[in-house]
């Protein structure tokens, strides 16, 4: 069954808001509504002294998905800075929206982010909804869950797009579960489909050996996380402004089980994959961690920074923050060195779009030169030797 309220019977009591074990319910103008996370239990039903609640036709199901309008970013950012994955989003948003007939919109949450919301509009933005707390300082999944799950009831967007983060990856299944809709994870590609307008999300599946597009056609809003460097980055159009929306952000005792107490950066070296215009990576094929020094030499040379296959990191060669490929970071840089690589098809799924793509390996049967630009057949410790003796 389904539930809704009866507008001219509701007398804003609130007792089905207190009662409701989902929470999905909320006032929205001194009048109870059914947020999109409610499961049906019917407990609303038994409980309202007015009879303010009905069921359904049995065949209801879903929501009314004329309701929910506008592309939503969910705007990622840490100390202050906003994160390569969320510009990306808002390119492919800007494209969804165009093609929906609606508004491309970022959510902020920060204390004293002020600064981001200009440069979201600057990338093309045109609201931007932002919750400004102390609690939302560093990211808290509790925290950040109840603030957008709240902007989501009350401004219904239709789709809402997440980057495929560590902090991605936890608040998007959190929200769709609040919401009561699906989610699609580390899609590579979002379309809309020209008859109905619904989100078509396609993702790899069964190890990157098919292509599986997912729809979500009665539910809302269409929520999808996109791996960093899938998408391409729009142009900054410096001084675009739009129009910025304020949200409460409200907490009580109970609402955040966690406390940040203190914010320790790794020890180990940071690579950022996802910006840099070279990669070195280094395979299977180096026969041991002291492999990396040579691919760290070449990398340098050319301005890069240092990949990784998956062998090498499960082997403790080198540290996870380089891997590429599907269980690593997807990248795009303009030239990727694979060296020592046999090109398994979840590290071609990573790094296949690249501008151009180098290969070396011994093994001229090996499946990476068959995405290869350029391909070496030789021993990587004389060829990337030689190709530092002509870059001098």
């Amino acid at each position: 069954m389904a539930v809704r309220i009866i507008p001219e019977k509701c007398k804003g009591c609130q007792k089905c808001v207190k009662e409701c074990p989902f929470g999905a319910i909320s006032m929205q103008e001194k009048l109870a509504a059914v947020g999109p996370s409610c499961t049906n239990c019917g407990v609303c039903i038994d409980i309202c002294p007015f009879g303010a609640i009905e069921k359904l036709d049995e065949g209801a199901r879903g929501v009314d998905t004329t309701l929910y309008h506008d592309v939503w970013v969910f705007a990622e950012q840490r100390d202050g800075a906003l994160m390569s994955v969320s510009v990306e989003l808002l390119g492919e948003g800007k494209k969804l929206a165009d093609e929906i007939g609606c508004k491309l919109c970022a959510i902020l949450c920060g204390d004293g982010a002020e600064g981001l919301i200009g440069e979201l509009f600057e990338y093309g933005a045109d609201k931007v909804y932002y919750a400004d707390a102390p609690e939302l300082k560093s990211y808290n999944t509790d925290a950040y869950t109840k603030v957008i799950y709240q902007a989501i009831v009350k401004y219904k967007p239709e789709i809402v797009l997440l980057g495929a983060t560590h902090i991605g990856r936890d608040l998007g299944p959190c929200l769709a579960v609040h919401c009561g809709t699906g989610l699609t994870a580390d899609c590579t590609k979002l379309d809309i489909d020209p008859e109905d307008k619904k989100l078509m999300q396609t993702r790899p599946a069964f190890g990157g050996n098919l292509m599986a597009t997912i729809l979500c056609p009665n539910h809302r809003p269409q929520m999808s996380t996109v791996r960093p460097g899938v998408m391409e980055k729009p142009e900054r159009v410096i001084g675009r402004t739009g129009e910025r929306i304020d949200i409460a952000a409200a907490f009580k005792d109970g609402d955040i089980r966690i406390r940040v107490l203190e914010v320790i950066k790794g020890l180990t070296e940071q690579v950022s994959l996802t910006d840099a215009k070279v990669i070195v990576s280094g395979g299977a094929g180096l026969g041991g961690p002291e492999g990396f020094e040579l691919i760290g030499r070449l990398a340098d040379r050319l301005g890069g920074v240092v990949g990784a296959s998956r062998a090498t990191v499960d082997s403790g060669w080198i540290d996870h923050s380089h891997q590429v490929g599907q269980t690593g970071t997807t990248v795009k840089p303009q030239v990727y060195f694979a060296c020592g690589i046999s090109g398994a098809i979840q590290h071609l799924a990573g790094m296949q779009n690249s501008g151009y793509i180098v290969a070396i390996n011994k093994n001229e049967n090996a499946p990476i030169f068959e995405v290869a630009d350029y391909g070496i057949v030789g021993d990587l410790y004389k060829v990337i030797p030689a190709i530092l003796d002509v870059l001098g």
